[in-house]
C-alpha cells in the first residue's frame, strides 16, 4: 500500500509540472497595445481602490471600458496575457515601461502641485467609510 501511495504521489508530480509552452494567439495583441491597456488598467484599478465604498466609483467597470478603448474582446485580452505572462523577459519589460510611465507621472504633478503650492487632495472621510482612530 506505501508504495501505490509513493507511486501515485510520483505520477501527480510528473504530471503537474509540465512545461508546456502556452500558445501564441492568432490574434495577439502587440506588445506597445499590451503595454497600453495594462497600464490603462493599472490606473483605473488604482482610482476604484482610493474609495471602495463610493457606490459611484464601484459602478465603474474598468475591463468593459479598457475593451471598448482598445477594441479587442475579453477572450483575446486573456489569451494575450496568458501568451505574455508566459515569455517573462516580454511580460518584465512591459511592466518595466509601466512602471516608468508611472513614475514619470508621478513627478510631472508633484511638479505641478509644488508650483501652485497646493498639497496632494486627500479623500474626505464620509459616513460610510470605517475611519481608524
Amino acid at each position: 500500500m506505501k508504495k501505490t501511495i509513493q507511486i501515485l504521489c510520483f505520477l501527480l508530480l510528473l504530471t503537474s509540472c509540465n512545461n508546456l509552452p502556452v500558445e501564441k494567439p492568432n490574434n495577439l495583441i502587440d506588445e506597445d497595445k499590451m503595454t497600453n491597456i495594462l497600464y490603462d488598467l493599472t490606473l483605473l484599478d488604482a482610482i476604484k481602490s482610493q474609495n471602495p465604498y463610493d457606490s459611484i466609483s464601484q459602478s465603474i467597470k474598468p475591463r468593459a471600458y479598457i475593451y471598448k478603448k482598445y477594441n479587442i474582446d475579453s477572450l483575446q485580452f486573456v489569451k494575450s496575457n496568458q501568451y505574455y505572462i508566459s515569455q517573462i523577459d516580454t511580460y518584465k519589460k512591459i511592466y518595466d515601461e509601466i512602471n516608468e510611465r508611472l513614475q514619470k507621472e508621478k513627478s510631472e504633478n508633484d511638479i505641478l502641485l509644488k508650483k501652485s503650492g497646493t498639497v496632494a487632495p486627500s479623500i474626505p472621510p464620509t459616513a460610510d467609510v470605517p475611519q481608524v482612530q
